[in-house]
């Protein structure tokens, strides 16, 4: 079976377009891969439906002390387990199913082994941030439906990525969006309540968590496993092709390790530390698969060096193959792993093993010169790469025969996920600075009314996007009317100044009318503190400069984070940003 759903993802209209990247492929096309992914989406809605009923029968069976209840309801038990079972079989068949992901080349390749993308719920969050934004911010959450409306779109795109880069850039801008939703949405004080559901790629069982983190690290899952389809799809027939299939399972290797060294807890068995490894090993011998695939596209004549480099590839392929299989045998996966995946790999083990051999007996039996003193005896120089015995005893069984014959031509790498390479802008920016205007922040919001005495306003400013009161003066017009040094100018006169630059602001202070200044002023706790220790109002080191500040919306760098809950250290990239 082909997937005729590839490219075709996407119209030529949308291939020429830069919104591309926001639309995710149509569920509904008619094609393999959408069908495919249709008819899992509703196996997993069947299991969680069983399982609840698995669920509530045995409450009720516990619960109950009637004997003749106890009988029914053991009745019924046995035959939702049972449902059970079958819907999980077909979704594994479903799930471990290879050709469907294959090129569509009329030329023989040996199949790669792919992984379908984790399922989610659609999930509705309107009315929570519009919550959070009343209650957090003290806005008018009407005034921000478009912004919520558009992540929403977002989400629900991310769902059905297209098999190609457009498909892995809307993965990316998603995961990097998820950020600002964790800054500006997710307080260490109060709970969104909000619930992600999501399925496990292999065997569909449902997981909620409330927590950001499994979102994340569920979107980073599905990135991995898009590359994974990518370079399956490859036509390895060709050194393009090679090559692209390399760097699709080097990046696919890079995202499961990226998981596997940042996310615990693992709500699902797929993204469990042993599952992780397991898949990471599985690409690095698939690209060491495709190294070899390129050794021989490459073989033009029956040449002794080029043969024995062939038998080495293949040696190697064997190697990786086999820890493969070693990963896959241990207790927490040996009945996880599809059947289908640990045939193939114990397949691809022997054969890779079986053309060893045959390129090293073609090497030491069918070629000429061998032994001959013609080009500096080149020949026997070749043959001493693979032992230091006669030919003769040459024994691949041997491990140390093995090891000098198993020499590649060329490591696979492991490509960690590059997410500054799709630069979004931060949907809920309006809200202002996330460097104030965060849910890790609380702050006090006051209205001033100042009149400008013959001293002037009596303070001085620092920064901007927002302005911050860097100083007072003591038995000035700023101090009689309330403001304190370290508090955040955010409107002047009913004009919203959060993203004014430091220029804007003193020129909209000096312009104010005989009538006075209205100021909308923002309190962080924490300055309360600040206070304390005697802060300088020239402490330029203890502030952001402006274009610091303007982080919260755009970023053409990278630094760290903390990611919380489940996420083992801080050292997570922040996305790249572009600019308006």
């Amino acid at each position: 079976m082909s997937d005729s759903g590839s490219d075709e993802d996407l119209t030529p209209e949308d291939r020429g377009s830069t919104e591309s990247v926001r639309k995710g492929c149509d569920p509904l096309v008619s094609t393999q891969r959408s069908k495919l992914q249709q008819r899992r989406a509703k196996l997993n809605q069947q299991i969680n439906r069983e399982l609840l009923l698995r669920s509530g029968a045995e409450n009720l069976y516990r619960a109950s002390t009637n004997q003749k209840v106890k009988e029914t309801v053991a009745l019924e038990l046995s035959f939702v387990n049972s449902n059970l079972q079958l819907l999980k079989e077909e979704l594994e068949e479903l799930n471990s199913s290879m050709n469907i992901y294959q090129t569509e080349s009329e030329t023989l390749n040996v199949p790669m082994i792919p992984l379908g993308l984790k399922e989610t719920k659609e999930i509705d969050m309107t009315v929570p941030l519009q919550d959070f934004i009343a209650e957090h911010y003290g806005e008018d959450a009407s005034l921000y439906l478009n912004e919520i409306q558009d992540f929403m779109e977002l989400r629900q795109a991310m769902r059905t990525p297209s098999r190609n880069e457009a498909g892995q850039e809307l993965l990316m801008e998603y995961f990097n969006q998820l950020y600002f939703l964790d800054q500006r949405f997710f307080s260490p004080h109060r709970s969104l309540g909000v619930h992600f559901h999501w399925y496990d790629s292999l065997t569909g069982v449902p997981s909620v968590q409330r927590a950001l983190a499994f979102e994340k690290g569920s979107v980073l899952f599905n990135i991995g496993a898009l590359y994974t389809q990518i370079g399956a799809r490859q036509d390895r027939s060709t050194l393009s092709g090679i090559e692209d299939a390399i760097d699709a399972f080097q990046r696919a290797a890079g995202a499961f390790l990226y998981l596997q060294e940042n996310f615990s807890h693992a709500p699902s068995l797929d993204m469990s530390g042993s599952a992780l490894s397991m898949l990471v090993r599985l690409m690095v011998a698939q690209v060491q698969e495709c190294v070899c695939e390129k050794v021989l596209l490459n073989i033009q004549d029956i040449h002794l060096n080029v043969l024995l480099q062939a038998a080495q590839e293949a040696a190697r392929v064997s190697d990786v193959y086999s820890l493969v299989l070693q990963a896959m045998s241990v207790p927490l996966l040996k009945d996880y792993v599809p059947f289908s995946w640990i045939s193939m790999v114990q397949v691809k083990t022997h054969h890779f093993r079986a053309l060893a051999h045959y390129y090293t007996a073609v090497a030491l039996c069918d070629c000429s010169g061998v032994g001959d003193e013609d080009e500096d005896g080149a020949e026997i120089k070749a043959l001493v790469q693979i032992h230091t015995r006669q030919p003769e005893k040459l024994n691949l069984q041997d491990p140390e025969d093995k090891r000098r014959l198993a020499h590649t031509q060329q490591k696979p790498d492991i490509k960690a996920p590059d997410f500054s390479v799709v630069r979004v802008t931060d949907i809920f920016h309006r809200l202002g600075p996330l460097s104030v205007f965060s849910a890790r922040n609380r702050w006090t919001r006051r209205h001033v009314c100042l009149v400008r005495g013959e001293a002037g306003l009596g303070l001085t400013l620092r920064g901007d996007s927002p302005v911050l009161v860097a100083g007072v003066l003591p038995g000035g017009c700023a101090a009689e009317g309330g403001l304190r040094e370290g508090d955040y100018i955010v409107a002047v006169n009913s004009v919203d100044c959060r993203w004014a630059e430091h220029a804007e602001v003193v020129h909209a202070l000096k312009s104010c009318p005989d009538r006075g200044l209205e100021l909308d002023i923002i309190t962080l706790q924490t300055h309360e503190v600040e206070r304390r220790m005697n802060l300088s109002p020239s402490g330029e080191q203890d502030y952001q400069s402006g274009s610091q500040r303007r982080a919260g919306r755009e970023y053409g760098g990278s630094s760290s984070s903390v990611w919380g809950w489940s996420w083992r250290n801080s050292g997570v990239m922040r996305p790249a940003y572009k600019s308006e």
